[in-house]
């Protein structure tokens, strides 16, 4: 498998490291509230595809907080693996979870950029595993602390993308119908101008009834 080869749902799966509230609090890097949008945009992006989701939290109750009740919500079966480790890569049970998706191609998005994704990042592509690292649904305690993170993440391997690119690597052709009109749905809750875009396309062009949601 090369990273030349694309991102399917067939070869990828997505971990999501410690997207807690005091975990959050510390993020310079990227409007939170933005951060908070693109990681579960992310989240729903894999669950439209199928795609293997692993959550992961740090001290949950004696520091971080709960994981955001958004992103639990979009894989509300899931039971998120519990840490002390700032390191998820030193956790046997996150290992294991990983190794049985099968995937070689890992997604990765955590909080802090500098700490809680550099470090698995790296033990994992140590490990022959392929990481792309989602520099948009990741922070750190500043925006240098987050640059030189990505940087040194790349240098040893990493590729870097976007919660959107993922999303529409995934899709790849308009063709595919079974997953279109949930991956327009996702567009237009989390894409911004873009889901703005294609609302208006739908009213103007395709003379669709006016959306409603709730």
């Amino acid at each position: 498998m090369s990273k030349r080869e694309l991102l399917n749902p067939s070869n990828a799966a997505l971990i999501l490291i410690d997207h807690q509230p005091q975990m959050a609090f510390g993020v310079q890097s990227l409007d939170r509230q933005t951060l908070k949008n693109n990681t579960v945009g992310l989240a729903k992006a894999a669950k439209v595809f199928n795609v293997p989701t692993i959550y992961t939290s740090v001290e949950t109750e004696s520091f971080s907080g709960y994981i955001w009740p958004e992103l639990l919500a979009v894989n509300p079966g899931s039971q998120p693996i519990e840490r002390t480790s700032m390191n998820s890569w030193e956790d046997a049970k996150l290992v294991a979870a990983v190794k049985a998706t099968g995937r070689k191609k890992l997604i990765i998005a955590a909080l802090w950029t500098e700490v809680c994704l550099t470090f698995p990042a790296l033990e994992a592509m140590d490990e022959g595993f392929e990481v792309y690292v989602v520099t948009d649904a990741s922070g750190g305690t500043t925006q240098e602390a987050h640059d030189m993170a990505i940087q040194r993440m790349v240098q040893a391997g990493a590729v870097p993308v976007t919660w959107q690119q993922v999303l529409l690597e995934f899709q790849r052709d308009w063709a595919h119908k079974g997953t279109y009109n949930a991956v327009m749905d996702l567009v237009r809750e989390h894409s911004g101008a873009y889901g703005m875009g294609v609302d208006y396309a739908y009213t103007m062009v395709h003379k669709a009834p006016q959306r409603t949601l709730g």
